[in-house]
């Protein structure tokens, strides 16, 4: 690996893999989620871990990316920034939905967590549109994750 790609590289795949465990970690599947109803659409249980295994990676390879790709040091740190609030709404999310298991404010938590996702997209595509691209599924992804949540909420609520 060129000594340049290092410190991109072992950032950006730590913060994934950060993101990733303390979401997992949140994350609890058990009684209280599985009593939810749910869409007829809603995709087995074992899509999700699936999918966000993938849309991570994509995450990481367009963080790097974006980084590298960065025309000054204050857009480099721009990038930086725009990831970790991502990363900070992403894990918020799976908080809110499952710890605090209000469905209700995480969808309105994961309008926050989709504009920044545009957000990455727009001004990480300013310098590097191949960044852009690796983040379009994942704004896919949060986009159907939204409508899931939104079709819960409608068919569990109220919640509180």
């Amino acid at each position: 690996m060129n000594r340049m790609m290092i410190i991109p590289v072992t950032v950006a795949t730590g913060a994934a893999l950060c993101v990733a465990a303390l979401g997992a970690t949140v994350t609890d599947l058990g009684p209280w989620y599985q009593a939810l109803a749910k869409p007829d659409w809603n995709p087995p249980d074992i899509v999700f871990p699936m999918g966000w295994t993938i849309i991570y990676a994509l995450i990481t390879v367009a963080g790097i990316t974006a980084w590298r790709a960065a025309p000054t040091p204050a857009a480099a740190e721009w990038v930086l920034g725009l990831f970790a609030l991502n990363g900070f709404l992403n894990i918020s999310w799976s908080l809110i939905f499952f710890r605090l298991q209000r469905p209700d404010w995480a969808f309105y938590e994961l309008v926050l967590l989709w504009v920044s996702i545009l957000a990455l997209i727009v001004y990480c595509g300013r310098f590097s549109r191949i960044a852009a691209v690796l983040l379009a599924p994942y704004l896919g992804w949060v986009t159907f994750a939204g409508t899931l949540n939104w079709a819960v909420v409608q068919l569990n609520g109220p919640f509180g």
